[in-house]
């Protein structure tokens, strides 16, 4: 993966029970493991267990802090300090599909929180020829040790980029020439979508869905017809398919 320009010695931090012991069990570099006073024996029991066997500084810190760490993450009271995961820039992404003489597609994920959907959207992105995903740095899932498992290796082949502010990236793609699309209940057939063209795919949170302000900036709105009773699906079902679409029509049979 490409370096985050200007932060060579960035520090992540996985949280969560669940990120938290996979990436205990994996080989990502952990500097220190942060636990909340008072957390309940089962959870604290197996982290601690799994911290002593690599021999990381384990701290024990009151719920304020976690949560100052996590930035109000959910944290389920168990923090690691990692070795920061390397991350491209947007110029990075344009050079990829220049590589590959291709017009660009991107993907942006508005808050994406699971590991699993965002290692699942990584795997696929990879199958599908996507150039590279944006993430914002805040509320949303890094690149992680899980995040890395989930994506079978395919983190090491799809450049991934971390912005500040979402709204301000849509609006410089725009400037170079990429069309934008977000989804919602309202929006046309997915089934519509020309992706021949330079085209960036705007995928929202699992709950919330994309952010108002993400609305009002894209070029347009996509939505996948439901028949059945339930009428939502997985982020990274939905990602699949809208992927799957730009490569449909880009690779048309």
């Amino acid at each position: 993966m490409k370096q985050e320009q200007n932060k060579p010695n960035q520090t992540e931090f996985v949280f969560g029970h669940y990120a938290s012991v996979e990436t205990l069990k994996g080989t990502q570099e952990i500097n220190k493991v942060w636990l909340q006073t008072g957390l309940q024996d089962k959870i604290r029991n197996e982290v601690t267990q799994l911290a002593k066997k690599k021999g990381l500084v384990i701290q024990q810190a009151p719920k304020s802090k976690l949560d100052e760490l996590t930035d109000g993450g959910n944290h389920q009271g168990v923090v690691l300090s990692v070795a920061a995961f390397e991350y491209a820039s947007i110029d990075d992404l344009f050079d990829n599909a220049k590589r590959h003489n291709e017009e660009p597609f991107f993907l942006i994920l508005d808050g994406i929180e699971d590991p699993h959907n965002l290692g699942s959207i990584i795997r696929t992105a990879d199958a599908a020829g996507v150039h590279g995903i944006i993430i914002p740095k805040r509320r949303a899932v890094q690149l992680t040790a899980t995040v890395a498992k989930i994506s079978t290796g395919a983190i090491e082949h799809v450049p991934v980029v971390r912005v500040t502010n979402l709204v301000n990236t849509v609006s410089e793609l725009k400037d170079r020439g990429v069309w934008v699309f977000g989804t919602d209940v309202a929006g046309e057939d997915y089934r519509r979508l020309d992706a021949k063209g330079a085209t960036a795919l705007v995928i929202g949170n699992e709950g919330k869905g994309l952010s108002p302000l993400l609305k009002k900036k894209v070029d347009g709105m996509l939505t996948i017809p439901m028949v059945g009773h339930v009428q939502s699906l997985n982020a990274s079902v939905a990602a699949s398919l809208l992927i799957y679409q730009g490569f449909s029509s880009r690779h048309p049979l």
